[in-house]
């Protein structure tokens, strides 16, 4: 009991594997490629680490670390996945889908936009409606998360953003470092400057206590901490259209997800994001500590975690990955296309199946189904007639199963496939046809048993098509007789020889001038004129008859009669 509770918490990945239902069917093929793409971008040595929040300007900018986890569960990281990290503006993300589910979207953006802003993400500006432009740039972040339970104790909100990232996360660990945000409050003056002017032009939600309550939760979730195998969860949820891959409970709204992923390909890469969007074509999301989340929708989800900066405030190393990512998968929005790069290799669909694996499923399709003219051509084709699925089972199983009497005929005396072959539970065919009550395919099969094949096979070719049981029964019937004269016609066989041989004994010793009886002279002379005759059924059926020509010879002739 306890071996199997363990594994309560994998149920669900563990019941897709068993079904073959994975959305990445060759998961450690798909993960080598990924770590070697992983490893070519450690080359990249580009960038600097963010410094103007000195908690920041410490990290290490060797660390290199990627984690994947796709909507099914299943998970892989590599390098540095384990290193915690401050998500800096990776939460504008999920505290934008966390509001969104709270309130709704659409009264979201009574508060903010939905623009990209052409403009850096610490700009002091607002859209033509007096509105910050989106979600994924300061203005408009610091907005959202006033909205994050408004009205309520500063604590409150934020013991209910990290219940909804635990949530996110599948309940992996998410902490909060308290230097990083000290650091930041303490060098947030352009943050400030944004918020008055904001306050200005009256773009926060009547009710908030003070600008600097409201600022203090946004550096507060800032300075939240995780690691990239937490982040790539989460970033699955996201994939997963709000449905945690590890819990299989909902997390956040489906349109609040849709809603997050058409503003993180829009917007989510800082300046990039419109190159980002043209050249890699999937939703992202980064910060000024390094980290990296992208999606692939209904795929997976993956966090990259490298400090080094660009000149657009974007991981070198993160972006220098996803640009090879879509060079080697076909993850780009648009790939789906026709006419796209045929070397792209596509992780979601199984590796094609050699051309035998396919013939053998074409035969036990066809076996099912009583597609003769389908089992004829890939006999003739040289298929491999005793092939079998992962059960064990082969065509003549399903033909059995299903009372297909011709193909069972087919397959035991034209194929001579092995008709005691047992499947995965051990059962044969004619366990199969005794179970499902078809009696004419048992007897058919127990007849099999009885024959010799080398006496069946020359006259299966003209053999017909029977259907209704009245044709099978007198088909069985017409066989027995068939096999009791070809039995008597055997004996006839042995007995002549037996004659022939003593008849030539006997001329030899005459020819000695040994003496021989005349009863054995009379005998002889009658079994010279006889022809032996068998009676099968109310049918006459020939012997044969032996002569001794005069070299001592003995000639057997054999008349078979009329059927």
């Amino acid at each position: 009991v306890n071996c199997f509770s363990s594994i309560r918490p994998c149920l669900p990945l563990v019941l897709e594997i068993l079904r073959g239902n994975l959305v990445v069917p060759e998961w450690p093929r798909f993960t080598a490629k990924m770590t070697e793409i992983f490893e070519e971008c450690r080359k990249v040595t580009d960038g600097t680490v963010a410094s103007y929040i000195p908690q920041l300007a410490r990290a290490d900018p060797n660390l290199w670390g990627m984690s994947i986890c796709s909507v099914d569960g299943q998970r892989y990281n590599y390098g540095d996945s384990k290193a915690d990290f401050c998500i800096q503006s990776l939460s504008k993300t999920f505290n934008y889908a966390i509001v969104a589910t709270d309130i709704g979207a659409e009264k979201l953006h009574g508060y903010v936009g939905h623009e990209p802003s052409g403009r850096l993400f610490n700009e002091i500006c607002l859209d033509a409606q007096g509105k910050p432009h989106n979600p994924m740039i300061n203005s408009g972040a610091i907005v959202t998360s006033s909205l994050i339970r408004l009205g309520r104790p500063l604590s409150d909100r934020f013991d209910f953003i990290i219940s909804e990232y635990r949530k996110l996360s599948g309940g992996l660990h998410v902490g909060f470092n308290n230097a990083t945000f000290l650091s930041e409050r303490d060098t947030a003056d352009r943050n400030y400057a944004i918020s008055h002017y904001m306050k200005e032009y009256h773009c926060f939600p009547p009710g908030i206590a003070s600008l600097r309550e409201e600022l203090d939760l946004y550096f507060q979730l800032c300075s939240l901490e995780c690691c990239c195998e937490t982040l790539s969860v989460m970033a699955s949820t996201l994939a997963n259209g709000g449905i945690n891959p590890l819990t299989q409970k909902r997390a956040i709204s489906a349109q609040a997800c849709r809603d997050v992923l058409s503003l993180m390909y829009s917007c989510g890469m800082y300046d990039l994001s419109g190159k980002f969007a043209f050249q890699v074509g999937l939703p992202a999301k980064s910060g000024v500590s390094g980290g990296m989340i992208v999606v692939v929708p209904n795929v997976m989800g993956m966090c990259l975690y490298s400090p080094p900066l660009d000149k657009t405030g974007n991981s070198t190393r993160g972006v220098a990955f996803c640009m090879s990512m879509v060079k080697a998968f076909n993850f780009h929005n648009y790939d789906s296309l026709v006419h796209t790069d045929s070397r792209k290799i596509d992780p979601r669909r199984r590796l094609e199946s050699s051309e035998a694996e396919q013939d053998t499923i074409l035969l036990l399709y066809s076996a099912k189904n009583a597609n003769m003219d389908r089992v004829r051509k890939l006999y003739a084709k040289g298929v491999d007639m005793n092939g079998c699925d992962y059960d064990g089972r082969t065509a003549l199983h399903l033909a059995a199963a299903e009372g297909h009497n011709r193909i069972v005929r087919f397959l035991l005396r034209t194929c001579t496939v092995d008709h005691r072959v047992r499947d995965r539970w051990g059962r044969s065919p004619m366990d199969e046809a005794e179970a499902f009550g078809h009696l004419i395919t048992l007897q058919i099969m127990k007849n099999h048993e009885n024959i010799d094949i080398t006496e069946i096979l020359p006259m299966v070719e003209g053999e017909p098509d029977l259907d209704s049981e009245e044709e099978e029964f007198a088909y069985m019937r017409t066989s027995r007789v068939r096999r009791a004269k070809r039995e008597a016609e055997l004996r006839v066989r042995e007995e002549a020889r037996a004659k022939a041989l003593e008849r030539r004994i006997k001329e030899q010793r005459r020819k000695r001038g040994e003496k021989v009886t005349s009863s054995e002279d009379s005998e002889r002379e009658d079994e010279d004129d006889r022809e032996g005759e068998v009676v099968i059924g109310g049918e006459d059926t020939a012997g044969e008859r032996s002569e001794t020509g005069e070299d001592g010879e003995t000639t057997i002739k054999f008349t078979l009669g009329s059927d």
